[in-house]
């Protein structure tokens, strides 16, 4: 560990003191002191996992303290009230290409949108934006949404968004990671003008690529959560004997990591070239009126290490779909072992293996399992599989993990499981796409032990690509592909020595800047240091300025609140999905459930089973069969029959008249049928039965006025009942009005869910966490567009009932419409509540599907008055908002209440809108655990 600062000399911009963090079993920083100088550009260099995005988010605010003290910017960031002072004055880049980013966005709105974060004025953000673009080369390309700008123009705009309000901290972290060499080295250059033009900004850099670290006035070496050593590039040579950093890094490393470090070396390749394993002969591929892929063509030889190289977006995936059969060609062939990849079958395929830069592995299944897994993937016999995972345990050295879990490896552990599930099948040849990406050196290098035997000793073709400038070296032969086209393939050697360039990547970028010239803009060709020295201007940006107390403090809040609102709604308008979610889904589903849904019990199909055969007989069956509520089927015959049509479903009530029924009715005894109803559904069954009593009843009756007997006193008053609200006595009045209820607090809930879960996702929810936004300028930016959808929904389902459903609005418009916007206000504040305890939008749509329709459906009085609800049913009913905006719709359709009836339930429903969004900004976390 690094010597204890003693916190004297210059002045400092983060002290850090005992600082550890974990998470679960993992333990990414161990006990870190560290001094951070102002003015300095300081790098943390190491591999994935070793603790350096931990460090930088803790600085940067977006994580939470766990252990030890951390003072940035002369305050202790354990403080929330310190935080948000100085969130206008820090700028974080998250990892990976774009994370910061809104990508339906285009790149002016992008960054209208973090100036507006940031408090800028209108004519503030236009000058920034204006020269920040110039500086970085995308000002000719500011209508493009940031989702088709290739991996270095993201990482350009991502600089961009960072520096749009002066910051005094600028934390990148690996801002190069997954960058071309051309697009890494402009970035760099703008670094360092922006930088010179501000001398008093402290740059903090990770990276994982050693050969940037030379730039850094101060490097600071991780591993395993731990500081190896902290000082000057120069320093961490001279301490080490190393005439580059990369290998000062593996001198650092304990003992245990540096002995499993040696010189790697690859014999020469001993095939001939004729022995070919893939061709690709003038492969094009255009989507739409764009060419990705622009008459490619190449030879791989069988056991060749043949690397891809090229720019970010040149087309160099597509390349690799089509040579894998995943993407057909729009002109050319491709021949992987003499056949074509178009007419492949499932045992050619069988021939290749390919390892993703995510690497392709089930993290909660083990090692073994992993291997076994993937060999019955490929149908390998039990037998083979178990021999295969034996001897590749053994071979790649995972015997000591092998019951270990895949999420819980080393990167560089994971790494070779990845390898080893790839050529479980023993394979012929072998794709490896960006294979090393942020390994530490040691495990690079034994990564590239093992695919030299594989090539060597096992005459496996490897075609990886790379931006390792020292691993493209070790390739037998490189393509270098720019804007679709190859516009070089030879040795690496002989490429720099045809380039007269010092190395590899300067050959790459001489090549790729000779073709920008002959082909592109000359402006292209123009470095962008100078680009940037001359729209940064002579002189400094400027200081930072606080933007978040003060005069204007109100309005700066309600434009970042609407910031939010204005971004969600460009993007819902940009998603087809969601947009047909938002507002055909609701329309779609309400005509579903109410021609779905009805308690009309009518047309129930009956059969007589008349074992009497009289006049009386057929006179009592006419009740029925004359009846509105029942359709007659042909008479049964037997007893076997009257069971075999009832559980066929083809009837639900059956009339069983015994013998002697008309005897019965003509002597004035008490005449006696049987009637067997399907029970299956108890509901409508009940309804049937009393169906039947009542038409038994009518029969009886008329019996006996038609014969003059006497009727008792009761039945000389005749009871006409009259149904209020609804005469007819029709479901779809009272399910009508009913089911929107339900679908307003579904959908708007949902959506709104899905829209801050999707933020959590994409990494984007880091810009809430970092900038001086507050919970509710989050929170209700993000509900205003939900609600505007919801009350958009309100409005053409209420059409939908009154024009298809025919259901008539008797009362009040107004007060329908008011308490419709208080109830969406509800939905999507519940929606919110969901966002945060779930992390994934699979998560956030079941959950708030579950949690909306249960009492939405069963406690809301849909089904039955919430008055006759017991015990808990009837709390959740009384607690939940739908039930209020239920009764106030059917009372505003069907029974033509007006503002003053309706006011208790527009008074629960105000009360529910604002407790609901509070709630969950209470929930919310303003940083990451």
């Amino acid at each position: 560990m690094a010597p204890e600062p003693t916190g004297q000399g210059p002045a400092m911009v983060a002290r850090i003191r005992g600082l550890s963090h974990s998470y679960k079993t993992v333990t990414p920083l161990d006990n870190i002191s560290l001094d951070l100088v102002r003015g300095q550009m300081i790098g943390l260099v190491g591999p994935d996992g070793v603790g350096k995005s931990t460090l930088l988010s803790l600085i940067a605010g977006a994580r939470k303290l766990q252990t030890g003290r951390l003072e940035v910017l002369g305050g202790d960031m354990a403080s929330r009230a310190h935080r948000k002072r100085i969130s206008p004055r820090i700028a974080y880049m998250p990892q990976g290409l774009g994370r910061n980013l809104y990508e339906p966005l285009s790149i002016a709105e992008n960054l209208e949108f973090f100036g507006k974060l940031f408090g800028l004025g209108a004519a503030e953000r236009t000058s920034r934006i204006d020269r920040l673009t110039e500086a970085t080369g995308l000002r000719r390309y500011l209508s493009r949404p940031a989702g088709k700008l290739s991996g270095g123009m993201k990482q350009k705009l991502g600089l961009c968004c960072a520096l749009i309000h002066d910051p005094e901290l600028m934390i990148l972290d690996e801002p190069t990671t997954g960058v071309d060499p051309l697009s890494r080295r402009q970035l760099w250059e703008l670094i360092d003008a922006i930088k010179a033009k501000t001398a008093d900004m402290t740059v903090l850099v990770s990276t994982a690529y050693m050969d940037e670290a030379e730039r850094f006035d101060r490097l600071i070496a991780m591993d395993l959560g731990r500081i190896l050593a902290e000082d000057t590039p120069a320093g961490l040579k001279a301490r080490t004997g190393s005439e580059s950093i990369e290998h000062a890094f593996v001198q650092l490393l304990p003992a245990s990591a540096r002995a499993q470090h040696k010189a790697l070396t690859i014999p020469p390749l001993r095939t001939g070239d004729d022995d070919t394993a893939i061709v690709a002969e003038g492969l094009t591929r255009r989507f739409g009126d764009f060419t990705a892929v622009d008459n490619v063509s190449f030879r791989i030889r069988v056991g060749e290490i043949f690397g891809f190289l090229g720019s970010n977006g040149c087309g160099k995936t597509t390349t690799m779909k089509m040579l894998t059969g995943l993407l057909p060609a729009s002109e050319g062939q491709a021949f992987v072992f003499g056949r074509p990849i178009a007419s492949s079958t499932n045992e050619t395929r069988k021939r290749v293996g390919f390892m993703s830069q995510s690497f392709s592995l089930y993290g909660e299944l083990t090692v073994t399992q992993n291997l076994r897994l993937h060999g019955r993937l490929f149908h390998l016999t039990p037998e083979r599989t178990q021999a295969r995972t034996r001897e590749l345990i053994a071979r790649f050295g995972l015997d000591s993990y092998r019951d270990t879990l895949a999420s819980s490896l080393p990167l560089g552990i994971r790494q070779r499981l990845s390898l080893a599930v790839a050529i479980i099948h023993e394979p012929e040849m072998l794709i490896l796409d960006e294979p090393t990406s942020g390994v530490d050196p040691v495990a690079r290098d034994q990564f590239w032990e093992l695919l030299a035997e594989l090539s060597r000793r096992d005459g496996v073709t490897i075609f990886i690509s790379t931006h390792f400038m020292t691993e493209a070296m070790r390739c037998d032969r490189i393509s270098l592909m720019h804007d679709g086209r190859v516009l070089v393939q030879d040795t690496p050697a002989r490429l720099v020595e045809r380039m007269g360039a010092p190395d590899l990547e300067a050959a790459f970028i001489s090549y790729i800047e000779e073709d920008m010239g002959k082909t592109g803009d000359p402006r292209d060709t123009v470095k962008i240091g100078d680009r940037a020295h001359e729209a940064l201007g002579a002189t400094a940006i400027g200081p930072a300025r606080p933007r978040v107390a003060g005069p204007g403090a109100t309005m700066r809040s309600l434009n970042r609140t609407l910031a939010f609102s204005h971004r969600e709604v460009v993007e819902v308008l940009r998603d087809p999905v969601r947009l047909g979610f938002a507002f055909l889904g609701s329309m779609f589903l309400l005509l579903m459930i109410a021609f779905g849904i009805s308690h009309d019990v009518e047309d129930l199909k009956f059969a007589a089973l008349d074992l009497d055969q009289t006049p009386e007989s057929r006179a009592y069956l006419t009740h029925y069969s004359g009846s509105r509520y029942f359709v007659e089927w042909p008479e049964l015959r037997s007893q076997e029959d009257l069971e075999t049509h009832l559980a066929a479903n083809d009837i639900t009530l059956a009339l069983e008249i015994p013998p002697g029924f008309g005897r019965d009715v003509k002597t004035s005894s008490r005449p006696e049928i049987s009637a067997w109803i399907d029970g299956a559904n108890t509901q409508r069954a009940g309804t049937i039965e009393g169906y039947v009593s009542g038409a038994h009843s009518r029969y009886l009756d008329q019996l006996m006025r038609d014969s003059g007997r006497a009727l008792p006193d009761f039945e000389l008053v005749e009871v006409e009942p009259r149904y209020r609200y609804n005469p007819s006595f029709e479901s779809i009045f009272a399910v009508g009005p009913s089911v929107p209820a339900i679908l307003l607090m579904l959908f708007p809930a949902i959506l709104m869910a899905v829209s801050i879960v999707r933020e959590k996702e994409i990494g984007t929810i880091t810009n809430f966490y970092v900038t001086p936004t507050s919970r509710a300028e989050f929170l209700i930016g993000k509900q205003l567009p939900y609600v505007l959808i919801g009350l958009v929904n309100f409005l053409f389902m209420s059409l939908l009932v009154v024009l298809v459903l025919q259901v008539p609005l008797k009362g009040s418009m107004a007060a329908l419409t008011l308490g419709a916007l208080l109830y969406v206000t509800s939905a999507t504040g519940f929606g919110l509540i969901v966002s945060t305890f779930t992390r994934t939008q699979v998560a956030a749509v079941f959950a708030t599907a579950i949690l909306s329709l249960l009492p939405s459906t069963q406690f809301s009085g849909m089904m039955q008055p919430i008055s006759t609800l017991e015990g808990g049913a009837r709390v959740i009913g009384m607690l939940w908002p739908t039930g209020y905006f239920v009764h106030l719709s059917v009372g505003a359709f069907t029974k033509g209440l007006m503002l003053g009836d309706l006011l208790r339930d527009l008074v629960f429903l105000l009360i529910y809108a604002p407790v609901f969004t509070i709630f969950a900004a209470l929930l919310l976390k303003k940083q990451m655990d």
